[in-house]
């Protein structure tokens, strides 16, 4: 126990938990901080989203399983024919099922947060797979 005044008691362990709490809180107020930059960044609407943007947000966020020799595309050739287990080739997808693949999961596609892809990249995402599909 650490030497204290009369009026304040405390151990080791609790500043050790104030320090953790304390560097919890700094860091969620720096994500809030960067998310609020971040959506102003983001398209305001699906509608606004350019397939360029839909690509690129694919290739950044998605495309290291789901393009050739990722372990979606490998798991996807087992279900679907040749060609099909890669999702850019497929003309079936909806953009309502992406969205929803995305963020409930599917099999071994854990699902994703919006912290990991916002609304608005999940959106342009879709869109860009659906290739129109509703």
């Amino acid at each position: 126990m650490l030497e204290s005044s009369p009026r304040t008691s405390f151990t080791v362990g609790s500043i050790t938990t104030a320090r953790r709490a304390g560097s919890w809180i700094a860091a969620l107020l720096l994500s809030a901080a960067l998310a609020g930059t971040a959506s102003a960044a983001e398209p305001a609407s699906a509608a606004a989203a350019s397939h360029g943007t839909g690509e690129s947000l694919f290739v950044e966020k998605c495309a290291m399983c789901h393009r050739a020799g990722g372990m979606g595309a490998g798991l996807l050739s087992r279900r679907y024919p040749k060609g099909q287990e890669i999702l850019e080739n497929r003309a079936n997808l909806s953009a309502a099922f992406v969205r929803t693949v995305v963020r409930t999961g599917l099999n071994n596609m854990p699902p994703l947060s919006r912290a990991e892809v916002s609304d608005a990249q999940l959106a342009s995402i879709a869109a860009y797979l659906a290739k129109g599909n509703p």
